[in-house]
C-alpha cells in the first residue's frame, strides 16, 4: 500500500469498555457544566489538551511521551484524540467515543481535531496549555476560527469537588496514611533515602490494588528526604544513608486514578536540639493556626496574612518558603494545577463547602545556622458548611515523630 493511501485517522474500539474512576452521572455532570459555559459565551466547540481537562472530562488519562492528545467537546460529542502507539486503550478508558491518529504524516492529530470540530466559528482551548507551536498549528488547520480561552473556567468548575470526588480523595488521604506508616517504620540509621520511599511507595500501590482492582497503575510515588535535603519541599530522592541527627521530610503521594492526595511529615532520626526543637514547634504552631483558619467566606489571601503575621511575631517569616497550601484534585508533579485556590498574598478566591486544600506551612533555616533544614507538615482538608473537616490522620509534631 503506497504511504498516501494510509489512513491519517481512524476508529479502534478494541475490547470492552472499562470501568471508570467516576459514574457515568458524574462525567456528565461535568459536562452539563462545561457546555453551560460554551452556551453562555457562545462557543460551540471546546479543545482541550491538558492530561488533567482530558482525564476530567472524559476519564482518559494519557501518556503523552512527545506526542499531542486532547478531547473535543461539543453540544452533543465528547471525542478523545489519541495517538494510534496506544492502541484501544484510550477508547476503553474513555467515557464516549475516540479517533486514532496516525503517524504516517505529520499533524495528523489536528486533522482529526478539524473533523471533530466541523465548521464553527469559534473554538474554546487551553491558553495554559497550548504551546506557542501547538497554537500555529491550530491556526493553520483551523483556519477563519477564533480561539477563546477557556481554561480559567475549567479551573473554576474543577476546584468545586462532587460527592464521588471528595469520596475518592477521603481514601486517597487513607492511603498516604497507609504510606507514612511504612516510611516511619523503615527509618533508622544508614538506611537509604531511597529504601525508605521504596517501603511507603509500595505499601500505597498494594493498599490501592486491593482498594481499586480496576483502576490503571502509575505515578503514586514517595518523595523522602534527610539533612540538607529537606530544604526544598520537591527535592527529588537520592542514595544518601540516614544518620542519627538528621533532620528527615517524609512525603508520601498516592495517585488513584489521577487524583492526587499527600501526606507530608518533618521528623527527626535521635534526639533534636533545642534550636531544632523551637523551629519545629513554632511550625506546628502556624500548621494549626492554619488548619483553625479554613472555614466557608475566608479568602486564601486572609488565612496567608494571619499566618504571616504569626511567622513575622516569631522573627521566622523570612524562612517561609512557599504558599501555605492548595487545591487538590485531577494533578501531579506534572500535570494540572488549581492556581485560584492557593493560599499565597495574591490569591483572593473565598472558599467555598466542597472545596479540599491542604494546609502545609514550610520553614527552611539554611546550612550554619542553628536548627538548619526544612520543617513542612501538610494536612487534607475538606470545606464544610460550617467548618472544615481533617481527612489526614498521621499524627505530626516532636511528640510523634522523633525517631
Amino acid at each position: 500500500m503506497a504511504a498516501r493511501e494510509r489512513p491519517s485517522r481512524f476508529f479502534f474500539r478494541n475490547g470492552e469498555k472499562t470501568k471508570l474512576p467516576f459514574s457515568r452521572l458524574e462525567y456528565q455532570r461535568r459536562l452539563t457544566k462545561l457546555r453551560k459555559t460554551m452556551d453562555e459565551r457562545n462557543i460551540p466547540a471546546v479543545l482541550v489538551t491538558s492530561m488533567h481537562n482530558t482525564a476530567y472530562f472524559s476519564g482518559f488519562l494519557y501518556c503523552s511521551f512527545g506526542r499531542p492528545y486532547g478531547c473535543v467537546i461539543t453540544e452533543r460529542d465528547c471525542t478523545t484524540v489519541s495517538a494510534n502507539i496506544d492502541g484501544g486503550q484510550p477508547w476503553r478508558r474513555s467515557l464516549a467515543e475516540n479517533v486514532v491518529y496516525t503517524d504516517w504524516r505529520q499533524d495528523n492529530f489536528w486533522r482529526a481535531v478539524a473533523e471533530l470540530v466541523g465548521p464553527v466559528r469559534r473554538v474554546g482551548i487551553e491558553c495554559d496549555h497550548l504551546t506557542v507551536t501547538m497554537l500555529r498549528k491550530a491556526e493553520r488547520f483551523l483556519p477563519g476560527i477564533e480561539f477563546e480561552d477557556i481554561s480559567a473556567d475549567t479551573m473554576a468548575a474543577r476546584m468545586m469537588k462532587s460527592p464521588e470526588e471528595i469520596a475518592l480523595i477521603r481514601d486517597g488521604a487513607r492511603v498516604a496514611d497507609i504510606g507514612g506508616e511504612a516510611c516511619r517504620a523503615e527509618i533508622r540509621a544508614d538506611v537509604r533515602e531511597l529504601d525508605v520511599a521504596a517501603a511507603g511507595r509500595d505499601a500505597m500501590e498494594r493498599e490501592i490494588a486491593r482498594s481499586y482492582p480496576e483502576s490503571e497503575f502509575r505515578d503514586t510515588w514517595v518523595w523522602f528526604q534527610s539533612g540538607l535535603n529537606t530544604d526544598g519541599a520537591h527535592n527529588p530522592l537520592t542514595a544518601r544513608q540516614l544518620r542519627t541527627g538528621d533532620i528527615l521530610s517524609m512525603n508520601c503521594f498516592p495517585m488513584i486514578s489521577g487524583y492526587y492526595t499527600a501526606l507530608e511529615r518533618t521528623l527527626f532520626l535521635g534526639d533534636p536540639d533545642n534550636a531544632t526543637l523551637r523551629i519545629w514547634q513554632k511550625n506546628v504552631a502556624a500548621h494549626e493556626l492554619g488548619l483553625s483558619l479554613i472555614r466557608p467566606g475566608i479568602s486564601c489571601s486572609e488565612i496567608c496574612t494571619e499566618i504571616n503575621r504569626f511567622l513575622e511575631s516569631e522573627d521566622l517569616l523570612e524562612f517561609r518558603s512557599f504558599g501555605y497550601g492548595h487545591s487538590f484534585g485531577i494533578l501531579s508533579h506534572y500535570y494540572g494545577r488549581e492556581a485560584g485556590l492557593e493560599f499565597r498574598e495574591d490569591i483572593g478566591t473565598v472558599l467555598e463547602p466542597g472545596m479540599v486544600v491542604s494546609m502545609e506551612p514550610m520553614l527552611t533555616i539554611p546550612e550554619g545556622m542553628p536548627g538548619a533544614g526544612g520543617y513542612r507538615e501538610h494536612d487534607i482538608l475538606l470545606v464544610t458548611e460550617d467548618g472544615s473537616e481533617n481527612l489526614t490522620r498521621f499524627p505530626y509534631g516532636p511528640d510523634a515523630n522523633i525517631i
